[in-house]
């Protein structure tokens, strides 16, 4: 993968190509701290990671050359750290502006807080964590995988879609639309005021929609998912009464 990847490397500020990892967002926690070495928006990317971790820790691994694993590093972060909670959404909406750029014709969006889906089904999951100064945003995209290669029935990829997708257009643009939104969140301090609030909630396909969130603690709740707060946290009416959820495992329902 080395010598490909032109364009995204024209918008990284360091872009890496390893031929094989255990998580790119491991490998690059190990090089946060040389801030000079790997600046704002530096990306490790792999097409073989072999130890990718996703949300509440499950693991995420797919066979060799089916997905693309990119890990971006953020330093220019907002200075409300309410605000910085948005990072993982504008993630999310990132990546399906890129992804529906390829896929003209079908439905990409956002499932609350930040999985890519086309036509309902999952071709990306996000994870953020933050380091001492920094952000670190994983992402592992769908895309050679075949039908047979799906984690779940719930998932599809480009390939199944019929897609051969352009790897470094997908990278370039992701990183370009997720850089802009960042520093628009960056210098409003405020995902409203920068117009962040309104890209998230156009792409967000969990609203309208009836859902059920597992929370800590073994909790459960049922409701209506009516919109996004000036945090990011979705929230759901539940018998009348309307509940912010800042994190939990969300399932779409069904139609309100």
């Amino acid at each position: 993968m080395s010598a490909d990847l032109a364009r995204a490397r024209d918008v990284a500020a360091r872009l890496e190509a390893l031929p094989r990892t255990g998580s790119t967002n491991a490998d690059l926690r190990e090089r946060a701290d040389d801030v000079e070495g790997w600046p704002h928006l530096s990306v490790l990317v792999t097409r073989n990671q072999t130890a990718g971790r996703g949300r509440l820790d499950r693991t995420w691994v797919a066979p060799d050359g089916a997905s693309l694993a990119v890990s971006v590093l953020l330093r220019r972060l907002p200075a409300d750290p309410a605000a910085r909670g948005w990072i993982p959404l504008a993630a999310g909406a990132a990546m399906a502006e890129a992804v529906s750029a390829q896929l003209p014709g079908r439905d990409v969006a956002v499932k609350w807080p930040n999985d890519v889906l086309v036509d309902g089904r999952k071709i990306c999951g996000i994870l953020a964590e933050a380091t001492t100064d920094a952000v670190i945003v994983g992402s592992g995209v769908n895309t050679a995988m075949t039908a047979e290669q799906l984690p779940v029935p719930t998932a599809t990829s480009f390939a199944v879609l019929g897609v051969e997708v352009d790897e470094d257009r997908l990278l370039a643009d992701y990183l370009r639309s997720l850089s802009s939104s960042l520093a628009a969140l960056a210098a409003a301090d405020d995902a409203v005021a920068s117009g962040l609030h309104a890209a998230v909630t156009a792409r967000c396909a969990t609203l309208g929609l009836v859902v059920r969130v597992s929370l800590p603690g073994d909790l459960v709740l049922e409701g209506l998912a009516t919109a996004l707060d000036s945090e990011g946290r979705l929230l759901v009416s539940v018998d009348g009464s309307e509940r912010a959820i800042s994190a939990g495992d969300v399932v779409h329902v069904r139609p309100a």
